[in-house]
């Protein structure tokens, strides 16, 4: 059996840390950057384009805006909840709503021009093609 020594104040020193790693992190992004909810997205790169699925459950198309700015791609949107009484008998509601914000940097390979985003089932797709790489010319050398 090890030996572990105990600290009292670490769990409030761990604390103190991650709250200020976010308010730095915050401080760079800039205020607008603020969301009360960021939704889960994976990326995924084939051989001729992206594909970012955002995990968007409850917002309705036309509340998502996708824009591109500088090789950035800015997904944002609200996400509605329902006015609710407390007649309806709920005691916690840990569901999300509100805004969100998330921001991805684009490489130069990306076609800006050709991206496109699709919403079913509450998952947004967004599909980003790759520009066609500039191939090399050969010139022949001829003999005079």
């Amino acid at each position: 059996m090890a030996i572990t020594r105990y600290e009292p104040w670490g769990l409030l020193t761990q604390l103190q840390r991650e709250l200020e790693r976010a308010r730095d992190d915050m401080a760079t992004e800039g205020a607008s950057a603020i969301a009360e909810w960021a939704p889960a997205v994976d990326i995924k790169e084939e051989v001729d384009k992206f594909v970012l699925h955002a995990d968007l459950p409850g917002v309705k198309p036309g509340e998502i805006e996708v824009t591109t700015e500088n090789g950035v791609l800015t997904i944002k949107g609200e996400k509605q909840t329902e006015a609710r009484t407390e007649k309806e008998g709920y005691k916690r509601i840990e569901r999300t709503h509100g805004s969100f914000y998330r921001r991805f940097s684009l490489p130069d390979t990306a076609d800006l021009a050709a991206i496109s985003a699709v919403t079913k089932d509450g998952v947004l797709v967004v599909t980003i093609p790759k520009r066609e790489a500039v191939q090399p010319k050969k010139i022949n050398v001829t003999v005079q």
